[in-house]
């Protein structure tokens, strides 16, 4: 499923680097096309988890009413859901749609030749191993490195990746005497904290609401819950700073853009979503 999507994007890619000429000004074009694909999408989850934080007051008033009775508790959830239009589940589809779309970018930027370029795997693999045999590869991305080493003989696997003086086929992990390979990475962290600032605010926002019709105290298992709903939040940044200290800057790159485009569109969701409301 992965490599269905990593091609699907690849061809996109491509498509966008033969106008511009430019690996770095491709993908934050592919970047903002993705973006606008997926807005229906993020409207939906706005709305859902707008509408889920209120419907959460009439869930709780259920659970406690029959709390002695679950096959009641479970036919009147039911039956609440029915009535507003709404899954229990209906959030999960963004997510799964978001982890496919961040693996597949993942792969499709680890292997460009494959996913982008669609080069030929025989001289692809012919190439790796001229470079193994050499020593010359000291990176776990075969594909980077035949860009890098054979670029100049063979344009067919060449690519223009120097975007702002950044060499977008740098992998910071490997680079730690260029400090200009961690600039990227250093933004791609801040707006991280800013995304994560603003999501933290909007949460809490609705979670006064919540709390202004229920003031009863929160249960342990609510409290647990919102633990783990913290923890998240912090780290899935966490984990993909990791990986964009040890993956091409062209992923980290992407990530960036994706993050400064997440900042604007949550605003823009958000109002649009007050003023339907």
């Amino acid at each position: 499923m992965f490599n269905f999507f990593a091609n699907l994007f690849g061809y996109i890619l491509n498509y966008i680097y033969n106008i511009v000429q430019n690996y770095g000004l491709a993908i934050i074009i592919f970047t903002i096309l993705l973006k606008i694909f997926m807005l229906p999408i993020s409207i939906n989850q706005q709305k859902t988890i707008k509408k889920s934080a209120k419907l959460q007051v009439k869930v709780k008033e259920i659970q406690n009413k029959y709390s002695n009775d679950q096959v009641r508790q479970s036919q009147e959830l039911m039956d609440l859901y029915k009535r507003e239009k709404m899954s229990p589940f209906s959030g999960c589809l963004s997510s799964i749609v978001q982890f496919i779309i961040i693996i597949s970018i993942f792969y499709l930027v680890s292997r460009p030749l494959t996913y982008m370029i669609h080069f030929n795997q025989d001289i692809l693999n012919k190439y790796v191993k001229e470079i193994s045999e050499n020593g010359e590869q000291r990176v776990n991305y075969t594909e980077i490195a035949v860009i890098r080493e054979k670029g100049n003989e063979d344009k067919r696997v060449a690519l223009n990746m120097d975007f702002l003086g950044l060499d977008l086929s740098s992998i910071p992990s490997q680079n730690y005497s260029d400090w200009k390979v961690f600039i990227i990475p250093v933004l791609y962290v801040i707006t991280s904290f800013v995304s994560m600032k603003i999501t933290t605010n909007m949460q809490k926002k609705e979670n006064e609401v919540k709390a202004q019709i229920d003031n009863k105290e929160k249960s342990e298992e609510e409290q647990t819950m919102a633990e783990m709903s913290k923890s998240m939040t912090y780290m899935m940044p966490a984990m993909a700073v990791s990986i964009s200290l040890i993956a091409p800057l062209g992923l980290a790159l992407y990530w960036l853009v994706s993050n400064l485009l997440m900042i604007a569109e949550r605003f823009v969701i958000n109002k649009f979503v007050k003023e339907e409301e």
